[in-house]
């Protein structure tokens, strides 16, 4: 049987077949395996988690929203240092510092940079300028196009299922169609993949990869504290919830006391403003609430997570969690025949 690269693989100990996952390729850069890490901040998606990723054959990503130009640029260093793997970051368009940021990410090496939460034209003449691929996150056929237009290398389409910032109030897997149409650039799917049958959904939808961020918030590299790690663990359904942020998109994030306050329109005033956003609705410091759930106070901290992240169970290593995705790939492939 053959894989969805077209090549068959034989076991001859066992003497059957293996079918290998698609590679995925980004401008010059191209990863074993179709899976890109998400880049959560503040501080979740570091060094560890993206050189563990890599390390793994995806490309690992690290959040550079929240932090320092320069604090960025040891952060990518450090899994430059640990990985020979594809290594990128992911930095919002709707922080004020996010040309430093993209210019000390480039600066560093980082192989591919992915922008989400806005949109930025100057981003692609940066990247052509220092031949690093630009991938945005985006979230109609529209935009995609744009996108394409400006230089993208590829882009990820975000649906609905997201954690984190949400651009769109449509499913991935509806979106997905209609940007393929539009474009002639790799298409990853996100939001709500979190098993490999998930994955294997979304190629057969014909997405080149997938970006998933919550299956690897809840991993052993994940910079999270373990009671961030426990919250997704403990999820179910109903504790998934989107909550208003002051960037000015919704947020999906899992209900906690402090979420719950703010449903209710029980938050005091921003005391003291430091200036992290473009524009910032004020309601509260989104920052500092993402801090506080870094550092494990996941009461009055903001702790995002996608709609599926009830689905996860367990705290696995990356390598252990990326071995058991490629099965289930497998087996999802094998049950639904070579044409699924």
């Amino acid at each position: 049987m053959a894989g969805a690269d077209g090549i068959l693989y034989i076991d001859f100990e066992r003497r059957d077949t293996v079918i290998a996952m698609p590679t995925l390729t980004i401008g010059s850069k191209t990863a074993r395996l179709p899976i890109v890490q998400g880049g959560m901040a503040v501080r979740i998606s570091l060094s560890p988690l993206a050189a563990a990723v890599a390390e793994a054959g995806g490309i690992g990503i690290i959040a550079g929203s929240g932090l320092e130009p320069e604090e960025m640029a040891s952060e990518i260093r450090a899994a430059r240092d640990a990985t020979d793997g594809v290594v990128g970051v992911n930095i919002m368009v709707a922080v004020r510092k996010f040309k430093e940021l993209v210019l000390s990410a480039i600066a560093a090496r980082a192989d591919l940079v992915i922008a989400g939460a806005g949109f930025s034209r100057d981003i692609f003449t940066w990247g052509r300028e220092a031949g690093v691929p630009i991938v945005p996150i985006v979230g109609s056929a529209r935009v995609a196009q744009l996108s394409e237009r400006f230089g993208a290398a590829a882009v990820v389409v975000e649906g609905v299922e997201a954690g984190g910032h949400l651009g769109t109030d449509r499913p991935m897997l509806e979106l997905l169609p209609e940007i393929l149409e539009a474009v002639d650039i790799p298409v990853i799917g996100a939001g709500g993949v979190v098993t490999g049958d998930d994955i294997a959904r979304t190629l057969d939808a014909g997405a080149a990869g997938v970006q998933m961020g919550s299956r690897f918030a809840a991993t052993l590299e994940s910079s999270a504290p373990e009671a961030f790690k426990q919250m997704y663990v403990n999820a179910a359904d109903g504790d998934i919830v989107l909550v208003k942020s002051p960037v000015g998109l919704p947020g999906r994030a899992i209900q906690n006391p402090f979420s719950r306050r703010l449903a209710r329109g029980d938050i005091e005033p921003i005391g003291k403003c430091i200036a992290c956003l473009k524009k910032c609705g004020k309601e509260y410091c989104i920052v500092d609430r993402l801090i506080k759930a870094q550092r494990g106070d996941v009461d009055e901290g903001l702790v995002f997570a996608g709609s599926s992240a009830a689905r996860i169970h367990d705290v696995p290593s990356v390598a252990s969690l990326m071995e058991r995705l490629q099965a289930e790939w497998r087996a999802a492939v094998r049950e639904e025949g070579p044409d699924r």
